[in-house]
């Protein structure tokens, strides 16, 4: 059973948190999938991730291609994870399951903690996951660098 990973943005963008996140899930040996709201946010971490000059290239796709199944990295609109994803992460609001993050390794869910609604919404998907029962843990930046504020155990 995984857990969710709650990380409240204050001073990173979510395309460069997604673009650590992603390294570290797949030095983990991990596939990911990366769930948006938006062709919009998607498309500008598609293009960020293949612009990686510091790092070299960082092999991912948008869903939708031929090659789904095949991706270390898919970008996607949807619920289903074709990749076999071991890890989900969760930008712009986008839903995730008591169901995913229990079947799942890591469930990491970014949102702005400049935007009021976004806060609501994470806030609202902390109750549902804990309340399932779901591992949750509360990551903050607001000093600077990532901290562990909260967590809840699972049920």
């Amino acid at each position: 059973m995984g857990a969710a990973l709650f990380y409240h943005l204050t001073h990173s963008t979510p395309e460069a948190t997604v673009q650590a996140l992603l390294g570290k899930s797949l030095q983990a040996g991990w596939r990911v999938a990366v769930r948006g709201r938006s062709d919009m946010f998607l498309g500008r971490l598609d293009e960020m991730l293949w612009l990686r000059p510091e790092d070299g290239f960082l092999p991912h796709g948008r869903a939708g291609g031929p090659h789904d199944a095949d991706q270390p990295v898919l970008l996607t609109q949807q619920t289903a994870l074709p990749n076999g994803a071991a890890c989900l992460m969760s930008v712009e609001g986008a839903e995730v399951s008591p169901e995913e993050v229990q079947a799942l390794e890591r469930v990491c869910i970014l949102f702005d903690g400049a935007n009021e609604a976004a806060l609501q919404q994470a806030r609202g998907q902390w109750r549902a996951l804990t309340g399932a029962g779901c591992e949750a843990q509360y990551w903050s930046e607001e000093g600077g660098r990532w901290e562990k504020k909260a967590e809840s155990a699972a049920k």
